[in-house]
Order: C-alpha cells, then sequence, then structure tokens
C-alpha cells in the first residue's frame, strides 16, 4: 500500500501535458519528481507502450505525450499502472481448519474487487486534462 507508481507516472503525464510540443528529458522529469531518472525511465517506456507517449533520441531528442490529455482518463492511468489490489495482497496460507481462515480469501477478494470497482469509477469521468489544469 506505499506504492508511488500512480503517482510517479501521473506526475510525467502532467509535466509531459504542460509541455506540448516540447521534447523533455527524463534527467529533467526526474528532477521535478525529485527521484532516480532510471525510474522515469521506466515508466516512460511503458507509458509509449500504451501509445501514449513517443521518444525522440539524441541531443534534442526526450520525451513528448503523443494523445491529448483530454483522451487519458485518470482510471486510463490507474489501469496501466495498477499491479495489486488498492488494499494489497491476501494472505497465502491462511489455516484452512480454522473457521476465520478457510473462508477469509473468498471475503477479501470480494472487498478488494468492490473497492477497487469503486477507485476505478472515481477516477473514470476525471481526465489528465482536468488535473493539468490545477497546475498553473
Amino acid at each position: 500500500m506505499n506504492n508511488t507508481k500512480f503517482a510517479t507516472v501521473i506526475h510525467i503525464l502532467t509535466i509531459l501535458a504542460k509541455s506540448p510540443g516540447e521534447w523533455l528529458s527524463s534527467d529533467w522529469i526526474a528532477g521535478s519528481i525529485q527521484i532516480n531518472p532510471v525510474i522515469v525511465r521506466k515508466e516512460l517506456s511503458a507509458l509509449q507502450d500504451q501509445g501514449w507517449v513517443i521518444s525522440r533520441k539524441g541531443k534534442e531528442g526526450g520525451y513528448m505525450l503523443l494523445v491529448p490529455s483530454k483522451e487519458i482518463s485518470l482510471a486510463d492511468i490507474y489501469k496501466t499502472v495498477k499491479k495489486l489490489d488498492v488494499l494489497g495482497k491476501k494472505n497465502l496460507n491462511p489455516n484452512p481448519k480454522c473457521p476465520i481462515g478457510k473462508d477469509i480469501n473468498k471475503e477479501l477478494e470480494d472487498l478488494f474487487m468492490e473497492i477497487d470497482e469503486s477507485v476505478f469509477n472515481a477516477l473514470q469521468h476525471r481526465t489528465l486534462e482536468s488535473f493539468v489544469k490545477q497546475f498553473i
């Protein structure tokens, strides 16, 4: 539950959306987030695979947003970076002889799915563009 992946990716996309037509280096982006540029390049690579970002090599190279920010919902970003359930992982080996342990993972699965859907629904109608407008 201490994962900063969503925050990192939305930070990257916000920077790119605020700089249309400009090639931004991963080092510059990393400086804004204050993280290692290797992490930024890893996330930028995933965003390229998603089709949201384009890159150019060389001295004048960098990264640029390829898709208009109004076409990327915060739910799309969430789906792209989501690796775990919002509430974390279930315990792998609860005691099957325990009245709680034998059924806990099924109940947690239902709870995790319900919470995950509510997060997705809350983000679905917000776009990257609307998020970016908060920054002058």
